[in-house]
């Protein structure tokens, strides 16, 4: 009777490092979007195709405003949850492979609320310089969009991101000046006096509603097209 409960422990602690294995093999969550990215034609002549990256601010954005993909050459690559360095793992399969003429980046808030670990402002801004730098070596412009305000994450109180956000926006404004990227400012739009968002533009102080989206889109669709009008970076 031992004997046949350890064998059963056994067995039950092998599955559960498969499974962990498994789960761990794709951290970056690369298995996402695989099929679809298999399916997409090249670019046609005289396509302006743009790819956006980011979390589940750009997911969330395909979802709630599904005709704004539609009617646009716009593919979203949004994952929820992800921060910079996953994103950064997959920006070759889901940005580089799909040849976009723009590449339109939204990430480092789940960084800051420490969604895969501790991060500093450092190493946010180093790994969206390698997505901002790996795009241009590929003749990809470059939208690097400001990490929207938050006051305080729903699922981790208590970091008080708000100045660490408006610290990070301010490096990639600069970065961007230095580099011939576009800096495309969400912030000043949505934020309120305490630099948290407009309460009639989120539904839970971290995430866009319709309203929101409706306020990010003219600023994205002009930070495209000021994108297009210039020379591509090699």
């Amino acid at each position: 009777m031992k004997s046949n409960f350890i064998f059963k422990s056994l067995i039950m602690f092998t599955s559960l490092l498969t499974c962990l294995q498994v789960n761990a093999q794709d951290w970056p969550n690369l298995g996402r979007f695989q099929k679809e990215n298999a399916a997409l034609p090249v670019p046609s002549q005289g396509e302006n195709r743009v790819v956006f990256m980011g979390n589940s601010i750009t997911q969330g954005w395909i979802e709630k405003r599904a005709d704004f993909f539609k009617i646009n050459p716009y593919i979203n690559r949004g994952i929820s949850g992800q921060t910079t360095p996953q994103m950064l793992i997959r920006f070759r399969q889901d940005v580089i492979a799909l040849q976009p003429k723009v590449v339109v980046i939204l990430a480092g808030t789940n960084d800051i609320a420490g969604n895969t670990g501790p991060s500093t402002l450092e190493m946010i801004e180093d790994n969206l310089a390698s997505m901002a730098e790996l795009a241009q070596a590929h003749g990809i412009r470059v939208v690097l969009s400001s990490v929207l305000p938050v006051i305080d994450y729903p699922w981790k109180k208590g970091l008080e991101p708000a100045e660490k956000i408006v610290t990070l926006n301010a490096w990639m404004q600069s970065y961007c000046e230095e580099k011939g990227f576009i800096y495309l400012d969400y912030f000043t739009s949505m934020a309120n006096e305490q630099h948290g968002m407009k309460t009639e533009l989120t539904y839970d102080g971290v995430h866009a509603n319709v309203a929101g989206y409706k306020v990010m889109e003219p600023l994205v669709e002009a930070a495209i097209q000021k994108a297009l009008k210039s020379k591509p970076h090699k």
